[in-house]
C-alpha cells in the first residue's frame, strides 16, 4: 500500500511548493499584502500574506534562529514515523491519508528551511470570524488527519478466515 501514499505525499508537496511559489513570485503576495478573491454573503476568501514561526495555529512559536530548524526537525521525524505507518497501512484509504500529512509536513519543512517560517497565504472568512491563515500543505494535513481519524471510528474490523489457524498465544476456553 506504500505507492498509493507516496504518490499522495509526492502530489501534495508539490501542489504545496508551487502554490507557495505562484503566490509569491506571479500575485507578488509578499509585496501586496492583501488580495479579495471571493466576496458571497457572510463568506469571504483572500489572499493574505502570513509567515507563520510556529506550528499548527501558531502554536510553539518563536524567533530564536534555532526555533525554525527544530520545528523542521521534529516534522520530519514524524514525517518519518507516519511513513513506517504507511508501510503497514492495511487500506489504501490510510496509505493515502497518511501520504497527505507526509507530504504537507514536508513542504511546510521546506519553508521553514528556506525561510525560518512556513508561508500561509490563505484567509477564509464567514460572519466576521476568521479562520487561520493556511496553505495547501496546512489543508493536506488536516484532511489527511480527519481521513485517518474517521478510518479509525468507522471502518469495519477485518472478518477472519475461520479456516485459519488460531494464534498460538491465544488461550480459548476448554
Amino acid at each position: 500500500m506504500i505507492r498509493p501514499g507516496l504518490l499522495t505525499a509526492l502530489l501534495v508537496l508539490v501542489a504545496d511548493q508551487a502554490s507557495k511559489w505562484w503566490m509569491a513570485t506571479v500575485i507578488g503576495l509578499p509585496q501586496v499584502g492583501h488580495v479579495p478573491l471571493i466576496e458571497a454573503g457572510p463568506f469571504s476568501l483572500d489572499l493574505t500574506m502570513v509567515w507563520n514561526r510556529g506550528v499548527t495555529f501558531g502554536l510553539l512559536a518563536g524567533d530564536a534562529p534555532w526555533h525554525g530548524w527544530a520545528l523542521a526537525g521534529l516534522a520530519l521525524v514524524v514525517a518519518a514515523v507516519l511513513l513506517r505507518w504507511m508501510v503497514r497501512a492495511e487500506t489504501r484509504f490510510v496509505a493515502v491519508a497518511l501520504g497527505a500529512v507526509i507530504g504537507g509536513a514536508v513542504g511546510n519543512v521546506i519553508d521553514r528551511l528556506r525561510f525560518g517560517a512556513v508561508f500561509d497565504f490563505v484567509d477564509a472568512s464567514a460572519w466576521g470570524w476568521h479562520w487561520y491563515v493556511f496553505n495547501v500543505a496546512d489543508a493536506a494535513i488536516v484532511l489527511g488527519v480527519l481521513a485517518l481519524v474517521a478510518d479509525a471510528l468507522f471502518r469495519s474490523p477485518p472478518v477472519k478466515d475461520p479456516s485459519t489457524k488460531p494464534d498460538a498465544v491465544s488461550k480459548e476456553p476448554a
